[in-house]
């Protein structure tokens, strides 16, 4: 059985920078308006979404 996941992080870059590492294919810092303009999976960009919505208790 194969399963298939993604890890998405809302943060602020505070120092360092991002790399891309032997288990990722991509990494980027994208801004809000950035998001509709990726190619990723539907459900993907709605997680995205959600948490970067007004309603979210993490958005602000």
């Amino acid at each position: 059985m194969r399963r298939q996941f993604n890890v998405c992080f809302r943060a602020r870059v505070v120092g360092g920078g991002l790399v891309v590492s032997d288990e990722s294919h991509g990494a980027g810092w994208f801004t809000a308006e950035e998001i509709a303009g990726l190619d990723t999976h539907h459900i993907q960009r709605l997680r995205v979404e959600h948490a970067c919505g007004e309603g979210s208790a993490h958005a602000g």
